[in-house]
């Protein structure tokens, strides 16, 4: 008898995983503005105080819960890692137009692939390898606009090469991101990840700090529920589905880094667009289909 697949069981995590990256594209159009004004470090350390301090009654509502060693110690590694990841990034965001951030941000999830089989020992089907490239090349061509459109100078060429350097990061950002939401749940992670990024920045702060006026306050508070916002979907979809699976979700991200670059900064896009969003979009499907017929 033939039985149906259940693709709510997979279709879930993936609209959650859409959302969070949603929300995180936004927040990187709050900060990138915040960083503008005071600086890069100032702008994460008040978006991750504002987080902490939104996420704390979530985190007393549902009992306080507080990791072992081991889990505290993921949580922490993970925390280091994004932070690296989020100074680099933003220090080119500031210098470079947000789609061609985001474009060249997007081999990330190539490297997770590779993470996930080496990390999580999951198994690297071809039908994901596919998924992942034909976003990549989604990026390629929504990107080659920006790319061969002008002369960089020496800002450009280093927000540039800093993005490439915090794509590595954000690779193995992914990979701990499941790891650890298969052994806490989404308000914990997002309680200890955001007080551990302030207190990260906190340190380091005499260094750097700016003090910020009424607008950078906005645009970091709203970074910080963002923030929030997005580690809670991406908490929940990551315990549901195989990195593997989500990472093509992870090229939507552009789309949004778009219309906020356009809408917030003026910038605009190409006509590269169109062919380059119907390459995203096949590969998500690809990847989310190959789960959906094993399910």
């Amino acid at each position: 008898m033939h039985t149906p697949s259940r693709p709510p069981q997979v279709l879930l995590p993936v609209l959650a995983v859409i959302a969070g990256i949603a929300a995180f594209s936004v927040m990187d159009a709050a900060m990138k503005a915040a960083s503008l004004a005071v600086g890069v470090l100032t702008a994460l350390l008040l978006r991750n105080v504002f987080a902490t301090l939104m996420t704390l009654p979530l985190w007393l509502a549902a009992g306080r819960p507080v990791p072992s060693r081991k889990v505290a110690g993921l949580h922490f590694q993970r925390s280091a890692v994004t932070a690296v990841m989020a100074a680099l990034f933003f220090h080119g965001l500031v210098r470079i137009p947000m789609a061609e951030g985001m474009a060249i941000s997007f081999f990330a999830p190539i490297i997770a692939l590779y993470f996930a089989a080496l990390l999580l020992g999951e198994t690297i089907h071809p039908r994901a390898i596919l998924a992942a490239l034909l976003g990549l090349v989604g990026m390629v061509v929504i990107g080659a606009d920006r790319f061969g459109a002008g002369e960089y100078g020496p800002q450009a060429i280093e927000g540039t090469i800093a993005i490439v350097f915090s794509a590595i990061f954000y690779a193995l950002n992914l990979v701990l991101q499941r790891k650890q939401a298969l052994l806490a749940g989404p308000i914990e992670i997002a309680q200890f990840q955001n007080f551990n990024l302030a207190l990260i920045f906190l340190t380091f702060a005499p260094f750097y700090w700016t003090m910020p006026d009424a607008a950078t306050l906005y645009w970091t508070l709203a970074g910080g529920a963002l923030a929030t916002t997005a580690l809670l979907f991406l908490s929940w979809g990551y315990a549901r589905a195989e990195a593997q699976v989500l990472v093509p979700v992870e090229y939507t991200g552009f789309l949004w880094a778009a219309l906020m670059g356009w809408l917030i900064f003026g910038e605009t896009l190409g006509p590269g667009v169109i062919a380059g969003t119907t390459l995203i979009v096949l590969g998500c499907w690809i990847g989310t289909r190959r789960a959906q017929n094993h399910t």
